[in-house]
């Protein structure tokens, strides 16, 4: 690897550390970005406020910010990532036209913000007519007339005129509906609503002192250019901090800092939290809802991936009180990236949070029906991602990418939008050690797989002669879903695809390939774990297996003294006997009962080989009789990743099944009750990978479930990330161009790199309509027809990945064994596309 990469990261961990960690003073202003809005507020106050003709600005260091950051197309203020203007950036220009004008200075910018004024006007308006957003609709009548009063010479078209009137009688409309009140200064900061710009207008009319203190100390904390809200929560600062961290890939960085805030956090929540709600749930004071809520989400989801027991109640606590949903849905924009986060925390539901499932009704309805979305695209396309992907079908290596990219479109000016509070989301230093740990990590896999490649030349598996190309599909799904708590150069990688490659080419054999007696001579060879009379496929598949068992517990004595080859056999002794069962069911028209079929496709999927060897070499502190089934059982933790896995594969494959005479748990389920319809087995089945899913991640994620190191909690949860998407995948993208596109983005493309690779270009798609809102309920997602369309007279086995029994029809030479798609976490150029 290249070691001066490594350095580079190093250093930049070691600075982070020092600014972010160690000097609170720097992180405020590291995570504190400009408002030109409020910044302009604050130019406009002169020295002495009652004599302002004969003194300049009090602030002058927020006049000379509006000199230096003008936007090269007249404007000030926010751009939807593009650089093209929202609708925010006409109060917001004509503010700062307003403070240079005040104070007669800056005649160019303002002749090109009036320009900017007249050209872009009437498109904004018209775009966002239907919906003119609330603060829009409140400060620019206001900012408007402010700036004929100064003498800017505004013109308006006649189309512009009636979108005018419009707005103007909607920001009546909203005074009188709302009874606000402008003037209320808070005791305990000056501030009105911890609004600079508020404050400033307060301060000019009133001479408020509070007001000035209050002023005062922003520009002291931010010389150069105001934020639109001040103070945020502390608190809220720092756990949108680690959230960033841990989306950008970053967190095995900052462990002991992220444990010491998640710590202080859920020790706070402990002592505060529910009496603060209830005392909340009373008040009528509802300005500080879109925080609150936003740091009892983002508390929730961060203090459970870490393994705190916190209840659904921290943040579900809005929906006791029917005035709140009220005010969250009349006031849309700014509940937009706290609904978001909302959902988020219900990704991480347990069995039994009826609260936590409404909670997650409520924010997807929001989501999917607010007009607001489009104000910022690049939100818009991850908030789509969020609702379209299931949290348990993403590879977070791809997640990462495209939070990174996503963080590099966000405005470097965010002004009095909704999403202000993204704004702690950026830094440039962070920004850097994210692209550069993430190209790092790029490296590493690329000489890994080059690795594994060889290691499938040597065994044969690559020239076997049938089945699927298998090495670097295997490989890509154990890096892409396990980069967060694998170190950079990590065995277990490899270990987990080579597991991949052997089940899925002994699997092929099975189910397409072999006669009934050849599937005899190499079950009774496995058995015996002795290759006399093997030749062919049967010999390279058992010398493959036999050399792979060996290099682990090799491994596995070097560390431990102990001998654990008797475990290993035995797993793939039982996945293989499962394998010849399953194909004895087939070819002999057997029918099993659901339990007994259960009971062995849960071996045959292989999930808990691929997890149980990988887990033997990445945990020093796991017993050698946690590799096996502890009297003919294994850990439930596992036992729940092999049911899933199994049950994901049988609600995709259950068409081509019935046609070639194979019988999988949705079948099984339809025969068993010939009066329903194929879509009520799909139903309960479904429903019973919601409850079992929910009951996988609290065994992952809270102690007491088992005595499994959390490394090897994680592997199982990785794991399942990996099946999930493959079977996830059908009923979105399944074509050989679109898994290839993603492994480029995963292993060969630099997030650096802007350019699209021609297959890129070939293979985009446009995102899906977001859909429906009720997940339970959503159009009867796996009909005939579809199944039907997904599978496209090609085997569906050749289509999905590690492990699975499906049909026995041979695969094409030469065809792509996984065309499932991780399009929806990375796979376009996000900058055309998600963002």
């Amino acid at each position: 690897m290249d070691s001066s990469s490594l350095s580079s990261i190093e250093s930049l961990v070691h600075e982070i550390k020092k600014d972010l960690f160690s000097n609170q003073d720097n992180f405020d202003t590291s995570f504190t970005k400009t408002s030109a809005y409020d910044t302009a507020w604050l130019a406009m106050i002169p020295c002495n406020n009652q004599e302002e003709e004969a003194n300049g600005p009090m602030f002058e260091s927020c006049l000379n910010w509006i000199f230096n950051n003008q936007n090269e197309k007249g404007f000030w203020g926010e751009s939807n990532g593009e650089n093209f203007p929202t609708i925010y950036t006409l109060p917001t220009t004509l503010a700062c036209m307003v403070a240079l004008k005040k104070w007669n200075v800056g005649e160019s910018h303002i002749r090109k913000g009036l320009k900017f004024i007249h050209a872009n006007m009437d498109t904004l308006l018209k775009e966002n007519s239907q919906h003119f957003p609330r603060w829009f609709t409140i400060v620019f009548p206001s900012i408007l007339q402010l700036a004929k009063a100064q003498g800017l010479e505004i013109i308006f078209s006649s189309g512009s005129n009636k979108l005018l009137s419009d707005v103007f009688m909607k920001k009546k409309a909203l005074l009188e509906s709302e009874k606000l009140n402008d003037n209320i200064v808070n005791e305990e900061d000056g501030s009105l609503f911890q609004s600079p710009s508020a404050t400033a207008q307060a301060f000019m009319s009133t001479g408020n002192k509070k007001c000035l203190e209050y002023l005062m100390s922003i520009v002291q904390k931010c010389p150069n250019g105001v934020p639109s809200r001040f103070p945020v929560d502390e608190e809220l600062k720092m756990l949108c901090m680690v959230d960033n961290i841990q989306r950008m890939g970053l967190a095995k960085h900052f462990e002991k800092e992220i444990e010491q805030i998640l710590d202080q956090v859920y020790k706070n929540y402990q002592m505060n939290n529910l009496q603060n709600n209830k005392e909340y749930l009373l008040s009528s004071e509802t300005s500080d809802l879109p925080e609150k809520l936003l740091k009892d989400s983002l508390a929730f989801r961060l203090l459970r991936l870490q393994g705190y027991k916190i209840n659904q109640g921290s943040f579900c606590w809005f929906l006791q009180q029917p005035q709140i949903r009220d005010n969250i849905e009349k006031n849309k924009e700014h509940f937009i990236s706290v609904m978001y986060n909302v959902y988020r925390a219900t990704d991480l539901m347990f069995n039994g949070e009826s609260e936590a499932e409404e909670a997650r009704f409520f924010a997807r309805n929001f989501l999917v029906n607010n007009d607001n979305l489009s104000l910022i695209p690049s939100l818009q396309k991850v908030i789509e991602h969020e609702l379209n992907v299931p949290w348990f079908a993403r590879l977070e290596h791809l997640d990462h990418r495209l939070w990174i990219e996503l963080n590099q479109s966000i405005p470097l000016n965010v002004d009095k939008s909704p999403f202000y509070l993204l704004s702690y989301l950026q830094n440039d230093k962070l920004m850097k050690l994210a692209v550069q740990n993430y190209e790092y990590r790029q490296s590493i896999y690329r000489k890994e797989l080059k690795d594994l490649k060889r290691w499938s030349k040597e065994k044969g598996l690559v020239d076997i002669g049938f089945g699927r190309e298998k090495t670097t599909y295997s490989y890509f799904a154990s890096a892409a879903s396990s980069s967060s708590f694998l170190p950079y150069e990590s065995f277990l990688r490899l270990i987990v695809a080579k597991c991949s490659i052997v089940i899925t080419v002994a699997d092929d054999f099975y189910d397409e390939e072999a006669s009934l007696s050849e599937l005899y001579i190499l079950s009774e060879a496995i058995q015996r774990w002795d290759a006399k009379n093997l030749d062919g496929p049967s010999k390279i598949i058992f010398e493959a297996l036999d050399d792979l068992v060996c290099d682990v517990a090799k491994m596995y004595h070097l560390q431990h003294k102990i001998d654990i080859i008797p475990q290993l056999r035995h797993m793939w002794k039982e996945t293989f006997h499962s394998w010849m069962t399953e194909s004895l069911w087939s070819r002999t028209s057997n029918l099993p009962s659901m339990d007994e079929y259960l009971e062995v496709g849960m071996i045959s999927i292989g999930a808990h080989i691929l997890v149980l060897h990988a887990a033997s070499l990445g945990c020093p502190t796991l017993p050698s009789e946690m590799l096996g089934p502890i009297n003919g059982q294994y850990e439930n933790i596992s036992k729940l990743l092999m049911a899933t896995a199994r049950l994901l594969n049988d609600i995709q494959s259950y068409q081509k099944e019935r046609e070639v005479g194979k019988m999988n748990y949705t079948l099984l389920h339809f025969n068993e009750n010939p009066r329903g319809q194929i879509e009520d087995s799909i139903d309960f089945v479904k429903e019973i990978l919601v409850d079992k899913k929910k009951e996988f991640l609290e065994n992952v994620l809270m102690d007491g479930f088992n005595d499994m190191p959390r490394t090897m909690k994680l592997l199982h949860l990785s794991c399942l990330n990996g099946f999930h998407m493959f079977f996830n995948s059908c009923n979105l993208f399944d074509t050989k161009e679109a898994i290839l596109e993603d492994i480029m983005r995963a292993i060969y493309i630099p997030l650096s790199q802007e350019e699209q690779s021609p297959m890129m270009e070939s293979s985009s798609k446009p995102l899906p309509l977001m859909v429906p809102l009720q997940e339970k309920k959503m159009k009867k997602e796996i009909k005939i027809v579809k199944v039907n369309a997904c599978i496209n007279e090609k085997n569906f086995k050749q289509q999905v990945g590690i492990g699975i029994s499906f049909v026995k029809r041979q695969a094409p030479k030469n065809y792509n064994s996984f065309s499932w798609s991780t399009k929806w976490f990375a796979s376009h150029n996000l900058k055309s596309c998600y963002m």
